[in-house]
């Protein structure tokens, strides 16, 4: 499961309302959520964000939690 899924199940988000208020296919929703691989868009991020009610900032420290600058 990818951090985005992680959050969204901690939040207990219901994919197919995100799905309905955003206009991101369920089936995308799916695959954000549990591929490792897909990448998410900026405009996807920001689009949950509003859907679900929370600040963007809230989504993408979940999402990017484990990117760090690398040390010299």
């Amino acid at each position: 499961m990818t951090e985005l899924g992680q959050y969204l199940t901690k939040k207990s988000v219901n994919k197919a309302l995100v799905s309905r208020r955003t206009g991101i296919s369920e089936s995308r929703l799916s695959q954000l959520s549990s591929n490792e691989s897909t990448q998410l868009r900026v405009k996807e991020l920001y689009l949950i964000a509003l859907a679900i009610d929370v600040s963007p900032c809230e989504i993408l420290m979940e999402v990017c939690i484990d990117i760090k600058l690398e040390s010299k």
